[in-house]
């Protein structure tokens, strides 16, 4: 049975999955006259100040002397690699396509927890693991030109995010999330800033394009500190199969907002994707529940009767 701190966990989890998808609808949307770094820089600019204003209204001030501890600019700059990774390809293929790649990312998470701690999957999981990724290079369709470049490209993103994901249990647990969002949105707008000033000739945006990254800011902040609040409250294997809802919201997005249509085999290599992720929901379920049972099993029958 799951835990009260387990459902708030999930939805937490599905929630920041529907905010990522938001924020990168208008990045796509933007992308189509404004360079990517100055887009990054602008979003990065405007979820700072967000989320800075609520961290000085929640009177949580006193933390920012911490924000800049080793794990959490970890996560940052392994955010900067997701992100760059993703959203170079939004101006090259449609948004479902890409979200069914980053959707690796929680099988990346249980093979990084294999490699790193010893959480080793299981023949059953390692067979999902690898279903899932078959189904993400169907996505990817390697060979079909220069949006295939891309989609492997693309690919660096889950790499990235399940890295970021397996460190944030080492982040200190007294930092308050909303914190540690900032050190990541300040990492991640501050790489925008470098790529605009290194590759790009900046220019002056219009109100579009400001109203677009603004609304990316919000939604983006809400994500992370959704997402760093999930993974803080249940484990890795709870709620990381239900980044598998990014599919829903990113295939609304991508027909509603873009037109666009997955073709069949991408359709086909979705289907693989969310079909590896809620097996694995499955299988983990009845081994908690066996893993319940064998300790109720174990526990000592002690009677209270006096001999």
């Amino acid at each position: 049975m799951n835990s009260p701190g387990n459902l708030r966990a999930i939805l937490a989890m599905v929630i920041a999955m529907g905010m990522f998808v938001t924020s990168d609808s208008c990045m796509k949307l933007a992308l189509a006259d404004a360079p990517l770094g100055q887009l990054m820089l602008m979003r990065g600019i405007a979820s700072v100040l967000i989320c800075l204003s609520l961290i000085v209204a929640l009177g949580q001030a006193h933390h920012l002397k911490r924000m800049f501890n080793g794990w959490l600019v970890s996560r940052g700059l392994l955010e900067v690699v997701a992100n760059v990774s993703f959203t170079l390809g939004l101006g090259f293929i449609a948004i479902a396509d890409l979200v069914a790649i980053a959707q690796t990312a929680p099988l990346f998470v249980l093979l990084g927890a294999w490699a790193l701690r010893g959480e080793e999957p299981g023949r059953m999981r390692l067979t999902l693991i690898l279903l899932g990724l078959a189904g993400a290079l169907l996505v990817a369709q390697p060979g079909g030109g220069a949006s295939s470049f891309y989609a492997m490209l693309a690919f660096l993103c889950p790499m990235a995010a399940a890295t970021r994901d397996l460190i944030t249990p080492r982040a200190p647990r007294d930092v308050p999330p909303l914190v540690a969002t900032l050190t990541l949105l300040v990492v991640l707008g501050a790489a925008g800033g470098i790529g605009t000033l290194a590759f790009e000739t900046p220019r002056m945006p219009d109100m579009r394009e400001t109203l677009l990254m603004i609304i990316a800011g919000a939604t983006a902040v809400a994500g992370h500190f959704l997402l760093y609040v999930a993974y803080r409250m249940a484990a890795a294997r709870t709620v990381a199969p239900f980044m598998y809802t990014l599919t829903i919201w990113a295939v609304l997005s991508s027909v509603v907002l873009f037109g666009d249509i997955p073709n069949h085999l991408a359709m086909a290599g979705m289907g693989l994707v969310a079909l590896a992720g809620l097996a694995i929901i499955s299988l983990d379920s009845r081994q908690r529940g066996e893993e319940a049972r064998l300790a109720a099993t174990a526990t000592p029958n002690i009677s209270l009767t006096p001999d």
